[in-house]
């Protein structure tokens, strides 16, 4: 067999991705003639053909498919050294973070504790829809990222899912509201409106569940997919919150909300997901050890 091309191999993972050599053609500036005998160069040096044709269209064959699933595992450790050597010998080190939009910014910041201030490290902080984040850990645009929503892993899966935090939920309301004196879980539950999570959150679903326990109708205020502004309508009086205090501990030191009730066997989880690399980021086990 003679010796495997890497670029003959990239043209090949890019016909395999558009499904024609038209539209891979195009979207790499080669024409179509020039991208078909390379890939006819390809197919020769493995001795396999990679693709039948239906249609207009190109087909995986089996050897296609054991190529690309091999490609693919060979660009990504491309793309792990580059990124491994580009911050090999900077005076300041990178994180990059990718959190979910929804996520507490409290839970964030105690995530981030162990580099706030150091003179030798720059945190990079993105954040975005589930999907989005997934997508630039895998393309190495991002070291990890912290979400409440764990992603399906299995064998085949690069991700590795470190559960970093399990939060209590409680119910949070303005003194206002609620007073000070101590309270029945029951009826605070059922004798004010309440700031839910959306229905399609595991939070949402517990508490759902400990309602039916409790036989109790919720009032609903408000459904909210955010933390953020579930803490915002807390503050405002809107009702009172299922919420983890985490995310309202500036306000509870303050007095600005209290913790009306515990919910007993209700957390809110919180993962950190990274990629399973050769060499991951340094900084990375500052953060997951703490």
């Amino acid at each position: 067999m003679a010796q495997l091309n890497l670029h003959h191999l990239r043209l090949f993972r890019a016909i395999a991705r558009d499904g024609t050599l038209t539209g891979a053609a195009r979207g790499l500036n080669l024409s179509q003639s020039a991208l078909s005998t390379q890939l006819r160069t390809l197919e020769a040096s493995l001795g396999q053909a990679l693709f039948d044709r239906q249609g207009r269209g190109l087909v995986l064959t089996e050897a296609g498919r054991i190529a690309l699933d091999h490609a693919e595992a060979i660009f990504r450790t491309v793309d792990d050294l580059t990124a491994t050597l580009r911050e090999t010998g900077q005076p300041r080190r990178a994180l990059r973070v990718g959190a979910l939009a929804t996520l507490s910014r409290n839970f964030q910041m105690q995530f981030l504790t162990p580099l706030i201030g150091r003179a030798d490290v720059e945190v990079v902080l993105r954040s975005g829809s589930q999907d989005e984040l997934m997508r630039g850990l895998a393309a190495l645009a991002l070291d990890v990222v912290l979400t409440n929503l764990a992603p399906a892993s299995d064998a085949a899966s690069p991700w590795l899912v470190h559960r970093i935090a399990d939060q209590p939920v409680s119910l949070i309301g303005t003194p206002a509201r609620v007073g000070r004196g101590p309270h029945a879980l029951r009826d605070a539950l059922a004798g004010h409106p309440l700031i839910l999570p959306t229905r399609e959150t595991a939070l949402r679903a517990a508490f759902d569940a400990l309602a039916a326990r409790l036989d109790v109708a919720p009032i609903l205020a408000a459904e909210v997919d955010d933390m953020a502004m579930i803490r915002l309508l807390a503050r405002a009086d809107a009702g009172v919150a299922i919420i983890p205090p985490i995310v309202v501990r500036d306000e509870i030191q303050s007095d600005t909300l209290i913790e009306i009730a515990r919910l007993d066997g209700i957390h809110e989880t919180f993962f950190a997901v990274t990629q399973a690399r050769r060499y991951p980021n340094a900084l990375l086990a500052e953060v997951l050890q703490r």
